[in-house]
């Protein structure tokens, strides 16, 4: 069976000039993030990804109901 070339492409090698990687648990520390929302970060993304995509798709819950 043939893999596509672009299954393999990593994180790193689609990455924007000047982009930085981040730790998906520093991220949701950093921002503090809930451990739901760090586990389906991690889920989506794997244990890095780019700081515009964490940002983009982070979820932040009220804690004033």
């Amino acid at each position: 069976m043939v893999r596509s070339q672009e299954a393999t492409i990593t994180d790193a090698e689609r990455l924007e000039p000047g982009e930085q990687l981040w730790s998906v648990f520093e991220f949701a520390r950093r921002y503090r993030l809930a451990k739901r929302e760090e586990n389906r970060l991690l889920m989506l993304y794997g244990p890095t990804a780019s700081l515009h995509v964490l940002l983009a798709n982070a979820q932040r819950h009220s804690l004033i109901s």
